[in-house]
């Protein structure tokens, strides 16, 4: 029997929550694509906790930002942060936090940040990409080997349950098949940065009576610091009996035969008095990886095939969502026939910095708490451990800071050397990983604003391009014509609330399908063709004056 060949314009190898989030973008594009993972789906280990602000703008835009908020996590569990010497232990500091339930956005977004563990969201947005028609989703579809033939991609894959190989033609494919990636593989694409922060070893346990057996209070996290400093995390799960706990050790560690889980879990709960169940353990390396590229030809990289970084901060899946919504709309303008021949190429230019800066302040987080000074007495009674444990609270509460509050990061990264995006000549303001500014600056993130209707500007983005005028006198006629002459999908959306418009701080703003700024001025640009190619990705010379 002849194996079957499937056409598809994307392929995508992995179901995770990049691959699933591209999906749903290319679906909400209604762009067509396929799916093959080698699973059933099925997480069952909660690495993935928190999903931060930007990422749930992301689901706001497909619809699916309530299901998130409603996903099971108990809402009313407060979110703080302890820093102990064990569950049971001396009380070092505390970092004091709202539930998700009395959380609210910040000002510069019109939604806030959700615990979601990964065993929901994975499900959640293949849940949602499923829903798509022109989504095609397979499990049990494993990916033997690729050749692309220069006008398109032939991968060939394995189907376990019939046991028949499945030939798929696609016209671009993206591995988002995780931090071990065979497509990255196959590329001999190398990553470059420390592959090894740390050892760890994850501890999934399910306790019903340890909220009610310790005096720390709830906390989304609770950290501890032994005489050698900062040993292992407790992470709330569900916020009602399963926890993840995370312990920092070596390599000699990870060998799990030799492993005593139960007497570690017993070390962390600081008492044999707390019954627990056992659910799994999962030995797993951080690290600081990016790749060397993101694009090899009509193959791609997304998610941890492309970058891999500490957990600390919650920024690698956000990263990788993020990469998907960039690819995403560059591909819907290339298979239209409105992008041109460059614009796929931005997508490395543009994501690979994020992510190397994302890799880097995680892993600075990391080393912020685990590198605690003096900490050799914190078990000791009397005055000497007194100090010391003060000394080792105050060191805790600071270097959290960065990786609970990090909004800078989640919103403020900038495509500063994005080849279509169009310089206005002002400088780049002061990057905070920690604080956010909002800016229209070209490469940025199009500022968030509520309007009258109680919607928000960020609700105006993404189908195709926006062009936003900020008074009735300037005219936007060539930019319009420029765009239609082109084929690109360009909606003019006039604005009259000052308070908006000095936010964005010209007249006429040019915001991409993503929700990133590509053009602004005062009036329409010299040449407004060229202005119009160079954000679509075709080769042109040099602009003179916009």
């Amino acid at each position: 029997m002849q194996s079957p060949v499937i056409d598809t314009p994307v392929l995508i190898i992995g179901g995770g929550p990049a691959g699933s989030a591209l999906a749903i973008e290319l679906g909400w594009r209604g762009i067509p694509c396929t799916v093959v993972e080698e699973g059933d789906g099925t997480v069952d280990h909660p690495r993935l906790g928190i999903i931060l602000t930007r990422t749930m703008e992301f689901c706001r835009r497909w619809g699916i930002v309530d299901r998130v908020y409603n996903c099971g996590f108990n809402n009313d569990y407060r979110l703080n942060v302890v820093y102990s010497t064990s569950m049971t232990g001396y009380l070092l500091g505390r970092d004091e936090n709202v539930s998700c339930n009395e959380l609210q956005p910040p000002p510069q977004s019109p939604v806030k940040r959700q615990r979601c563990p990964q065993m929901w969201f994975n499900p959640l947005l293949e849940h949602a990409a499923k829903e798509y028609e022109t989504v095609d989703f397979r499990h049990f579809h494993k990916l033997n080997g690729f050749e692309d033939a220069g006008d398109h991609v032939v991968a060939h894959c394995y189907d376990s349950r019939s046991g028949q190989a499945v030939h798929i033609r696609a016209r671009y494919m993206v591995g988002c098949d995780g931090a071990a990636s065979s497509v990255r593989s196959a590329l001999s694409i190398k990553m470059s940065g420390r592959p090894v922060l740390s050892y760890s070893i994850n501890i999934f346990i399910r306790s019903r009576e340890l909220l009610a057996r310790h005096d720390k209070g709830e906390a989304e996290r609770y950290i501890f610091v032994g005489p050698n400093g900062t040993w292992a995390n407790l992470t709330v799960v569900d916020g009602r009996e399963l926890w993840r706990i995370t312990i920092i050790g070596n390599e000699q560690m990870m060998n799990l035969a030799e492993f005593d889980a139960e007497q570690t879990v017993r070390q962390c709960l600081g008492t044999d008095d707390i019954p627990f169940e056992l659910i799994s353990v999962k030995p797993w390396r951080r690290t600081e990886l990016t790749a060397e590229r993101f694009r090899k030809n009509n193959v791609f990289l997304v998610g941890d095939a492309a970058h891999t970084m500490s957990p600390t901060g919650g920024h690698g899946m956000s990263t990788g969502v993020a990469d998907a919504v960039d690819l995403g709309w560059k591909f819907q303008a290339v298979l239209e026939g409105w992008g041109g021949s460059d614009l796929l190429d931005a997508y490395d230019a543009e994501r690979r910095p994020i992510a190397t800066l994302a890799a880097a302040t995680s892993a600075n987080n990391f080393r912020s708490w685990v590198s605690v000074p003096d900490c050799e007495n914190v078990l000791q009674e009397g005055p000497a451990g007194d100090v010391c444990r003060a000394a080792v609270g105050q060191h805790m509460l600071k270097a959290g800071r960065e990786d609970w509050d990090s909004l800078g990061l989640q919103l403020g990264y900038r495509y500063e050397t994005s080849p279509i995006c169009i310089s206005d000549g002002t400088p780049p303001p002061p990057f905070s990983v920690l604080d956010y500014v909002q800016t229209a600056r070209p490469g940025s993130r199009a500022p968030h604003a509520w309007l009258a209707d109680g919607s928000s500007t960020l609700d105006l983005f993404g189908r195709g391009f926006v062009l936003l005028r900020f008074s009735a006198d300037v005219s936007s006629a060539s930019l319009e014509d420029a765009a239609r002459e082109s084929g690109v999908p360009l909606t003019v959306i006039t604005i009259t609330d000052p308070e908006v418009a000095r936010l964005y701080e010209r007249k006429l703003v040019l915001v991409r399908p993503d929700g990133f700024v590509a053009w602004r001025g005062d009036a329409c640009p010299q040449d407004a063709s060229q202005v119009i190619d160079v954000i679509r990705g075709v080769p042109t010379r040099a602009l003179a004056s916009v």
